[in-house]
């Protein structure tokens, strides 16, 4: 049974730094496709990045580029999200999501099976 459990969020400044974990159990991240989603009050569930199962290649979201960093340690079998240079419209509640079969848009969330409970950021 695939499980996944979000940390790290919190309160933070504007330009200040958070990371976000996602521990997995029940499978194997390296053989999955793993994602960071965002969703503020009233939008839509929006992509933020993704790592692909070499644990390479890596897909971020224009908003986010340059300031957040996607990365998995294999040895915990988790995801992390590294977000630095925080802006208030980061602000929101963000999901990590998994997929075994990968080769849909990776900004969809229908294309992920897998979702955690969410973990809350907020930057003032």
């Amino acid at each position: 049974h695939v499980q996944l459990v979000e940390s790290g969020g919190g309160s933070v400044l504007a330009g200040g730094s958070l990371r976000l974990s996602c521990e997995g159990s029940g499978y194997t991240v390296s053989t999955y496709c793993m994602a960071w989603f965002r969703q503020a009050p009233g939008k839509e569930r929006e992509g933020v990045a993704m790592i692909d199962t070499s644990g390479h290649r890596t897909y971020y979201a224009d908003s986010v580029n340059g300031r957040f960093t996607v990365s998995q340690d294999n040895a915990k079998n988790t995801v992390h999200l590294q977000m630095n240079s925080l802006k208030p419209e980061d602000s929101s509640m963000y999901y990590c999501a998994a997929e075994e079969y990968c080769g849909g848009s990776w900004d969809l969330p229908v294309n992920y099976s897998y979702w955690g409970q969410g973990t809350q950021v907020t930057v003032s």
